[in-house]
């Protein structure tokens, strides 16, 4: 699921980053992150975590992009520091240097922080494991426990 997440992201954000939007990487980022959270909804909730939860699906959709949000934001802010914090960008920069700073910095950096947190959050809140979460585990009656009580 990650993986085609990171594909459609990586795709999407270099396919615009490289055209319509050159001038702009963190727009490019934040359209690719959007489309990829979609697809990581999808294959989310058929696929990675279909026998946890137990939500409405609109709950649960909600939780998500919520957390997705977030995702973005953290996904976001390292190519945004490295551009206009660090001003590794052309005039100032070469353009190689750009390019690699571009995506140490969105497609490793900030795609891995985002991963941790979005993997964490989603386990806790979107698709909790219902079992763990009522906290009424009751261990199994032993043979002499029920004789003892009859």
């Amino acid at each position: 699921m990650g993986g085609t997440a990171f594909f459609v992201d990586n795709t999407i954000f270099y396919g615009l980053k490289l055209t319509i939007l050159e001038p702009k990487p963190v727009t490019a980022k934040i359209i690719a992150v959007l489309v990829a959270t979609i697809v990581s909804y999808v294959l989310n909730r058929e696929w990675s975590f279909r026998t946890r939860g137990g939500r409405e699906r609109r709950h649960e959709a909600a939780l998500f992009f919520l957390v997705s949000g977030v995702g973005l934001v953290l996904s976001s802010a390292p190519l945004w520091i490295s551009r206009y914090v660090f001003r590794l960008e052309t005039p100032d920069v070469s353009l190689v240097t750009q390019e690699i700073a571009d995506f140490m910095s969105a497609q490793i950096i900030g795609t891995l922080i985002a991963t941790v947190f979005r993997f964490w959050a989603l386990r806790k809140w979107v698709f909790p494991d219902e079992k763990a979460e009522s906290g009424s585990v009751r261990p199994a009656p032993t043979p002499d426990s029920t004789e003892e009580a009859a």
